[in-house]
């Protein structure tokens, strides 16, 4: 087969380009292909894979079809790109709704914003913050007097320190980043008024949603607990989401309003919360609003 490319680019950039696509093209890795080769993906496609209509297809070949490595390079790939990418990159499209010039991912963070501003929060943890969108939003409001944003992806947390490198230094002074894995006890996340789960539960393999709740709701134990996760029900109101789709590749599950409801209640007994259910984004009658949104408020000492 003969391939001509064609293009003005930076000689390192197209060997860059040369340097994922031989082995995709070819479909085959002809060594063992480790964790490392994650890191080789995400530092050769920097700057073009993010947005390649192929990314999918690129990440599992380049990566041998391993899951659970395309996985994590689809992951920290959508974390990578612009303010919205975080949480909006594979938003599908809503076919109509009256508040259709807001983006649900704005609306998302005015919701969580909201909440955490009438719980009277002042030190607030973004945990999987991801490129920082969140944190952006939360670093304008005088009240939060410290905020950290958690990421377990060393390289979403770079993308986010770039986004607040302009910031004034009193703004900046106020924000840490930080990461950690949400499914293991940090010690140095404890004390804080409030957290936040934004889109992140939902990434999370079932049988260790178990070990994030002890994470975060008995050894972290904040005053306020805000969580948010996509309403599968309405996944039928996006026009080109197919039938039976996640919103997002990474997505390990999606829940109903009755399953997020029971998880959330079991969590709330479990850990003395109270819990309190919102939607986000244009009610549906039919199928309820696109995201839900839970505040768990602390009712009994630890």
């Amino acid at each position: 087969m003969d391939l001509r490319l064609s293009g003005e680019l930076r000689v390192s950039a197209a060997l860059k380009h040369l340097y994922v696509l031989i082995p995709v093209l070819d479909n085959g890795k002809h060594y063992w292909v480790g964790s490392d080769e994650v890191d080789k993906l995400l530092r050769a496609g920097e700057g073009w894979l993010a947005d390649h209509p192929e990314r999918e297809l690129i990440s599992s070949r380049y990566l041998a079809h391993r899951k659970s490595y395309v996985r994590s390079a689809l992951a920290q790939l959508a974390e990578s790109g612009d303010d919205e990418l975080d949480d909006a990159m594979a938003e599908p499209a809503v076919t109509a709704t009256s508040e259709k010039d807001v983006p649900l991912a704005v609306q998302r963070r005015g919701s969580v914003l909201a909440a955490l501003k009438a719980s009277g929060a002042r030190r607030v943890l973004d945990l999987g913050c991801g490129g920082g969108a969140l944190l952006h939003d939360l670093i304008q409001e005088p009240s939060f007097t410290e905020i950290v944003g958690v990421d377990v992806s060393a390289r979403a947390l770079e993308v986010a320190a770039r986004r607040f490198e302009r910031l004034p230094e009193r703004q900046r002074e106020r924000l840490a980043l930080r990461q950690s894995a949400l499914t293991y006890v940090d010690t140095s996340l404890a004390g804080f008024d409030a957290a936040v789960l934004m889109e992140v539960i939902e990434h999370v393999d079932p049988p260790r949603l178990a070990a994030l709740e002890h994470a975060v709701f008995a050894a972290a134990r904040p005053g306020t607990v805000v969580v948010t996760t996509p309403n599968v029900e309405y996944n039928v109101r996006f026009e080109n989401l197919p039938a039976g789709a996640f919103r997002h590749a990474d997505h390990r599950f999606e829940w109903t309003r009755p399953q997020f409801r029971q998880w959330a209640g079991g969590v709330a007994d479990r850990h003395g919360y109270a819990v309190e259910h919102l939607p986000v984004g244009p009610e549906d009658p039919q199928v309820g609003a696109p995201t839900q949104l839970a505040v768990f408020t602390r009712t009994a000492v630890a």
